[in-house]
């Protein structure tokens, strides 16, 4: 599942990749998988309204879908041990790790959040991009300047032309009403999917989920 160097997907994967995050049901796994997902996501924060527990993920129906666990202020030895007791194949960090903690984690399971807003001006966030290029295989770019699955929305145009040395997923208050805006002025190659799919935190909406997939594959 290793990206070839620079941006685009790997092959066999259709853009744009699709993650469903905040999972905590069962059923909401199962119709991921029903649904064709790439990968589902869970968090691993006691702060989240979606916080799961590792034993439960571990539970969960298991299909094609690659599973992500999000981490914030864990150490790279629990990220390592949750990873292993949730049977999970990918990192996605959310907090201030650096490319120590990346590369300590193996470059080919970490995807890496940055928030566009912390920035002044676009050329800075390509300069972070670049300089965490050589310990990550994707990157994930957030509404915000910290955190995540609070519901608000990029500008999508200033992510526009976005030179990117790795692929990277557009986060942040996704869902049916603003899927096709994001992918036609962003071009990300992934989409990471939670609040706007939900009817409540960690429940997800069936019609809304559904739509948004067959709204993000339109040609």
């Amino acid at each position: 599942m290793e990206p070839e160097t620079g941006t685009g997907l790997p092959n066999g994967i259709p853009r744009p990749l699709i993650k469903v995050c905040g999972l905590l049901r069962s059923e909401d796994v199962l119709l991921c998988e029903e649904l064709g997902v790439d990968w589902t996501g869970f968090i691993f924060h006691p702060a989240s309204p979606r916080n799961a527990d590792p034993k439960l993920v571990a539970a969960l129906p298991r299909g094609k879908a690659l599973r992500v666990g999000v981490f914030v202020d864990q150490s790279a030895e629990d990220v390592c041990r949750i990873m292993k007791e949730a049977r999970l194949d990918l990192a996605q960090l959310h907090g201030r790790q650096d490319q120590q903690f990346c590369a300590a984690l193996g470059r080919e399971r970490v995807i890496r959040v940055f928030w566009p807003q912390r920035y002044a001006g676009r050329e800075l966030l390509e300069q972070d991009l670049q300089a965490f290029a050589s310990v990550c295989n994707w990157f994930l770019l957030d509404a915000g300047t910290s955190g995540g699955g609070h519901g608000a929305s990029l500008n999508f145009r200033v992510l526009h032309g976005l030179n990117s040395p790795r692929p990277w997923l557009l986060a942040g208050g996704l869902g049916p009403e603003n899927i096709r805006q994001a992918l036609d002025r962003c071009l990300p190659d992934g989409l990471d999917l939670n609040s706007g799919v939900e009817d409540a935190p960690g429940k997800k909406s069936g019609p809304k989920l559904e739509l948004a997939l067959r709204l993000a594959r339109m040609p």
